[in-house]
């Protein structure tokens, strides 16, 4: 008999540590993930409201993926150049972060306040990978997470290839802004 019980008394322990670890998980597959560009040639700004991130508040593990060819602009000739002689978007469909919140233990998610975060990790465009570290800001008000974060990244450390035609034109740097409505995943 006392040896059913102790068996009770450890899957009861896993069940509500195991539930505690899932509530720790957050997810948006509605981020916002924008970019912007100026050059002499032309402005060059796009979103896209259809990226997805996974927050592991555990240990302060971070992901976030977004399709290329989600990214709207506001002319569709530009939409098309961005797929097909840029980001080769049918090769390389997605642009991927694998990271870690370095100071997630200064983040209290159940907390109402503004948290400065530090981000870093691998992001991945056009199939190539580069480690980046950023900041970022998490608002927390009344059970909602909001995420977001601006860094830039310079098309050449992705071997995106501007053509010769118009490489004084547009510029080699771009400024990547994300945002996140993060929920807890057990709700999704």
């Amino acid at each position: 008999m006392m040896m059913i019980i102790k068996k009770m008394i450890f899957i009861l322990l896993v069940l509500v540590s195991g539930n505690q670890l899932v509530a720790q998980k957050y997810f948006t597959k509605k981020g916002e993930v924008s970019f912007f560009s100026h050059a002499p040639m032309e402005d060059i700004k796009a979103v896209s409201n259809t990226g997805s991130s996974v927050l592991d508040a555990a240990n302060g593990k971070l992901q976030w993926a977004v399709l290329i060819k989600s990214f709207a602009f506001t002319k569709a000739l530009m939409q098309e150049h961005f797929n097909e002689n840029y980001m080769e978007s049918t090769q390389f469909p997605k642009a991927k972060f694998t990271g870690t919140i370095d100071n997630m233990t200064a983040i209290d998610l159940k907390k109402d306040g503004e948290y400065n975060a530090q981000v870093s990790g691998v992001l991945e465009i056009h199939g190539k990978e580069k480690k980046i570290a950023t900041n970022a800001k998490f608002l927390v008000a009344k059970g909602k997470i909001i995420a977001t974060s601006v860094f830039k990244v310079y098309l050449a450390d992705y071997g995106i290839e501007i053509p010769s035609v118009v490489k004084d034109k547009i510029a080699k740097e771009v400024e990547i802004s994300i945002k996140s409505n993060y929920e807890l995943l057990d709700k999704m």
